[in-house]
């Protein structure tokens, strides 16, 4: 569908500003070299030659009378005006979207897509939560991305994920919070060990056993560092790991305790594989995830349902 538009004539042009017709093709292929940050990589994406893209980008140029990007030598940049033209493309994709859905669902929630974005921690939580609301709505698709925990927020923001859930401090511009709950740091351990018997610990309580842990970058670690150091504690991990998987795996095989947050646990605590032990230490209780939405946008009716599901779903157990 071409998208109308006018756009002013650039400074030091003699061109008046007239109406011009947008391409969806062109516009296609400008947002994946937005996505991808250069011409090749949009070009392996869409599956097409470079100088297919690189034709259509100047194509929208000569179109619009001005530079949509700033040619660098690792890729390219937006400049300006080729911020206000994602920005234009973004919503005009977000309305389309959301009246064609809207009339799908004239007929009913009988169809539709739901995109998420979340942290690891919650790549084992999401799909019992998407398997629960596909029981009363079949018809619904699902695709989840699990990406670094900052960039959850920019997919929500750029309009690539309808839905993110993520670990969060501060609060992110243009994203409207939907759910913020705790998301306290538990010890973890599995069904037998000494300290499952244990209602609460503190981490010197800890010391004596193989710990795993995840890496400096994640807020769990961060969070864990400054609670030893205030305590005068000096842990030596027996494993380190990037993947929450493979933490808990170790601990599920006896080989030590881990730390993991309370939420991401719910799985695994209630098939009875791995116990959580509440940690007292002030440090450990100053998490909070958070859902988020896109601020000003009307989700489409799948996406709206599936957060007023998502929501009752992740409410701790009264």
């Amino acid at each position: 569908m071409p998208l109308r538009t006018p756009l002013p004539a650039l400074p030091g042009t003699s061109r008046p500003a007239a109406p011009r017709v947008l391409q969806e093709q062109a516009l296609r292929y400008f947002m994946e070299v937005v996505r991808s940050g250069s011409v090749t990589a949009a070009a392996e994406r869409l599956n097409v030659a470079p100088s297919a893209v690189s034709r259509q980008i100047a194509r929208l140029e000569q179109e619009l009378d001005c530079l949509l990007f700033e040619r660098r030598a690792r890729g390219m940049a937006l400049n300006a005006a080729g911020e206000l033209l994602a920005a234009h493309a973004r919503r005009s994709t977000q309305e389309i979207e959301r009246v064609t859905q809207d009339i799908q669902a004239l007929r009913g929630l009988q169809s539709g897509l739901v995109r998420l974005a979340a942290t690891e921690g919650f790549a084992s939580l999401l799909p019992v939560q998407i398997a629960r609301f596909r029981e009363r709505f079949p018809h619904i698709r699902f695709s989840l991305e699990l990406p670094p925990r900052g960039e959850v927020p920019r997919l929500v923001r750029e309009g690539e994920a309808d839905i993110g859930v993520t670990l969060s401090s501060v609060s992110e511009r243009g994203i409207q919070v939907e759910l913020r709950l705790p998301a306290p740091i538990m010890a973890v351990v599995p069904p037998g060990h000494e300290l499952a018997r244990h209602r609460q610990l503190t981490l010197a309580q800890l010391a004596g056993y193989p710990l795993a842990l995840p890496g400096p970058e994640t807020t769990l670690r961060q969070l864990f560092d400054i609670a030893c150091s205030r305590q005068g504690l000096a842990p030596e991990p027996a494993l380190l790991s990037r993947t929450l998987e493979g933490l808990l795996a170790f601990a599920a095989a006896g080989g030590g305790v881990t730390l993991c947050g309370e939420t991401a646990l719910r799985p695994y605590v209630e098939d009875g594989s791995l116990i959580a032990i509440a940690l007292r230490d002030r440090e450990m209780t100053e998490r909070h995830f958070e859902v988020q939405t896109l601020a000003g946008r009307t989700l489409p009716p799948a996406c709206r349902a599936f957060l007023d599901h998502l929501q009752r779903g992740l409410q701790p157990a009264a």
